[in-house]
């Protein structure tokens, strides 16, 4: 019978260390590996840019919960994405992405690769009769979904748009980075790629950046493998120990970020402060019932939309006291931020700009009944 989640979030890639038995393997921080016959690496290891025994940990350990064939760890979640296209794309090559896509993202598909001959289109992934018109049109060879999105918290059908994708031959890459392993799995819905910033739930106590890549095929595996060899962008040994050791609680993590975050919004959702609460466990949320098909739990993150406009966003910001104005998200703590201002504005003026009276909330572990309390008393500021 196969292990459960939890199972394989503690045990997966992580074994006792021989020698004395330490129940948490060692940081291999070595640099070098020797060889006892040239040319020869002990067990593969011959240079940490290329392989390194804590890295390989964290890496099956990720393709384990994801469901994938093999998966690769990175510096930063943009340095995986990075690390995917430059393995998939040549001049000519089209990617499909959502109209409310993460702005760091945007920024390097339109900046980076866009000179390098590689464009790009922005649509409405909830309307699946446009996405295959557009899909069919240019021909994509990736396309491109969050869900959650990153701030509007939109609700992507990945099902459905993987088997459209794949009827015109492009690949599908899903962001998982708000939904985690722990309540939704793109891979087992058709996906082809799924990618993480590690930074946020994964390693879950914002002491650490990441990213990971978890692919369902051997060759392209073998791309982005060739890639994170040969630029080099990893994560370092001690980055993927704090990695792993976040993925040990994150099924009981998410559990409470999910129950903190619902409770939330179905509080505020009415609030005469709030024009309108995005979080997709919400029966008003347009994306509830695909939500409720392919994610388990609804995650802990959401948004506000404020009746004072981006004045009152700002303010809001300034007056709460257990929620930390920062950017980021996924940690133990809760944390707010106005997209628009800090995360998101490279998109300003573009189809992807966000709403000016838009605030994001990562929502914490912390006991629901003192941020109730705070939230409460900064949204009651604003009347």
């Amino acid at each position: 019978m196969p292990q459960g989640f939890n199972t394989r979030s503690i045990h997966v890639g992580q074994t006792s260390e021989p020698t004395t038995g330490a129940v948490v393997p060692p940081i291999y921080l070595s640099s070098t590996f020797q060889q006892e016959v040239p040319g020869t690496p002990l067990n593969g290891f011959e240079y940490s840019r290329c392989d390194n025994p804590t890295r390989t940990s964290l890496q099956e350990n990720l393709a384990s919960l994801e469901g994938g064939l093999l998966a690769y760890s990175f510096a930063s979640g943009m340095a995986a994405e990075d690390a995917f296209f430059r393995a998939v794309l040549k001049p000519g090559d089209h990617i499909v992405l959502g109209n409310d896509a993460y702005g760091g993202s945007y920024r390097a598909i339109e900046q980076v690769y866009g000179p390098w001959g590689v464009t790009n289109s922005c649509i409405d992934f909830t309307d699946l009769t446009s996405v295959e018109e557009v899909i069919k049109s240019t021909k994509p060879r990736v396309v491109r979904i969050e869900t959650p999105t990153n701030p509007l918290m939109t609700i992507v059908d990945i099902e459905g748009v993987s088997t459209i994708a794949h009827k015109h031959g492009a690949l599908v890459l899903v962001d998982n980075t708000f939904a985690t392993p722990a309540l939704q799995r793109p891979i087992e819905l058709g996906a082809d790629v799924v990618l993480h910033s590690t930074t946020k739930y994964l390693g879950g106590h914002s002491d650490v950046v990441g990213g990971a890549i978890v692919l369902s095929d051997a060759g392209l595996a073998e791309k982005v493998a060739q890639i994170q060899n040969w630029l080099g962008a990893i994560s370092s040994p001690f980055d993927a120990y704090l990695t792993m050791r976040g993925i040990k609680t994150l099924g009981v993590r998410m559990e409470r970020h999910s129950s903190n975050a619902l409770a939330l919004a179905e509080r505020f959702e009415n609030h005469k402060a709030v024009e309108r609460v995005l979080y997709p466990g919400l029966a008003s949320h347009p994306g509830h019932d695909i939500a409720k098909r392919q994610m388990s739990l609804f995650g802990g993150m959401m948004s506000m939309q404020l009746v004072g406009g981006v004045k009152a966003a700002e303010s809001l910001l300034t007056n709460t006291k257990l929620f930390t104005l920062a950017p980021s998200l996924g940690g133990v703590e809760s944390l707010i931020e106005h997209p628009g201002l800090m995360t998101h504005h490279s998109v300003e003026g573009t189809a992807l700009e966000v709403p000016a009276n838009l605030v994001r909330i990562s929502v914490g572990i912390e006991d629901i009944d003192d941020l109730i309390e705070d939230l409460a008393q900064a949204l009651d500021s604003l009347l």
